[in-house]
């Protein structure tokens, strides 16, 4: 008997999702509530309802986000339709040339980094990833969106403003391509230690901060392998990222360096890599991310959970997880 792998089902992790559940108010957890300052009966209860409330949300993503996007898609109007589909011209010359550059056969990060690529903090490259021009449309595309009455999910618990890209119809001609025939050589070059060689799977989505919304973003590691952030714009001011180390490290022991994140520009880093983004204080800003993730590594631990994944079925590229069978 061999074990083949399911390359074109996902799956999405139970414990993840679902690992807020009633009985994390007892023991341990209800001893750190308690020391954040949460003591009456009628304060447990309230923490254990909007608990509830989010162990239900995240029980039905799948179901609901596939609802939204069926009704974008009978529904929305793209102003730019062009831009759902992926092309050269988008894509800035210089990281045409980091591309093929990867793509070569004898490569190095040294002589990548002799190119146009800048490792802004330890094992994070900053490089031009599209056209000015391209960013711009882009952006038009998805405030028009925002600004339509089709339904909206968004992108995680931690930001509140901004659009998943699947749903909008971006993956299959645009996110998945650019993964696939873009990335994938560069993260194989720098990351092959954390699943840069066998991305096979992503979630793509933007984000946007706004002095009445959004300003900034705690520190917090990703749930990918790889991450992609790519500055598209507005007109803003501050708004630095800033790194720190390994989710692995104890906080007490990081020192923080600060990145600028200019517009056109990309940030790639490693998912488990701590990081955050300090608040704007004037403007607007709207960033692309992409979650890179590859089946081969988080199959053997979630990233999230830290334990071996427990599997249900997803809708699209879910939580990137693949499933093994055997076969005879």
């Amino acid at each position: 008997m061999c074990i083949s792998q399911l390359g074109n089902s996902f799956f999405r992790c139970v414990r993840h999702h679902l690992t807020a559940s009633k009985y994390t108010l007892y023991g341990s957890s209800h001893q750190i509530l308690r020391r954040l300052g949460c003591v009456k009966e009628q304060q447990f209860k309230d923490v254990l309802n909007e608990i509830s409330q989010e162990v239900d949300r995240r029980r039905h993503l799948s179901e609901t986000s596939v609802r939204r996007a069926a009704a974008i898609k009978d529904e929305y109007q793209p102003l730019h339709p062009h831009v759902y589909h992926l092309q050269e011209s988008y894509l800035a010359p210089k990281f045409k040339q980091i591309v093929e550059y990867c793509r070569s056969v004898d490569t190095s990060i040294e002589g990548l980094l002799d190119l146009v690529v800048e490792e802004a903090a330890t094992r994070v490259y900053r490089f031009p990833v599209f056209e000015k021009g391209f960013c711009e449309e882009l952006l038009e595309e998805l405030e028009h969106f925002e600004q339509s009455s089709s339904p909206k999910g968004r992108p995680n618990t931690m930001n509140q403003y901004g659009i998943l890209l699947n749903e909008m119809g971006f993956d299959k001609d645009f996110i998945t391509p650019f993964r696939e025939h873009y990335m994938s050589p560069l993260t194989s070059l720098l990351y092959p230690d954390c699943g840069g060689r066998c991305l096979d799977s992503h979630k793509a989505f933007a984000v946007k901060y706004d002095l009445n919304e959004d300003l900034d973003l705690s520190y917090h590691y990703d749930n990918a392998e790889v991450t992609l952030n790519v500055s598209l714009g507005k007109d803003f001011t501050e708004g630095n990222l800033y790194f720190g180390d390994m989710r692995q490290v104890p906080l007490g022991e990081t020192e923080c360096s600060e990145v600028k994140h200019v517009v056109t520009e990309g940030l790639l880093h490693r998912g488990q890599h701590m990081h955050g983004a300090l608040p704007i204080s004037s403007g607007q800003r709207w960033n692309l991310i992409i979650w890179m993730r590859a089946s081969q590594e988080r199959n053997k631990l979630c990233p999230m959970c830290n334990r071996r994944p427990t599997l249900v079925e997803g809708d699209g590229f879910a939580d990137g997880f693949t499933k093994q069978k055997l076969k005879p």
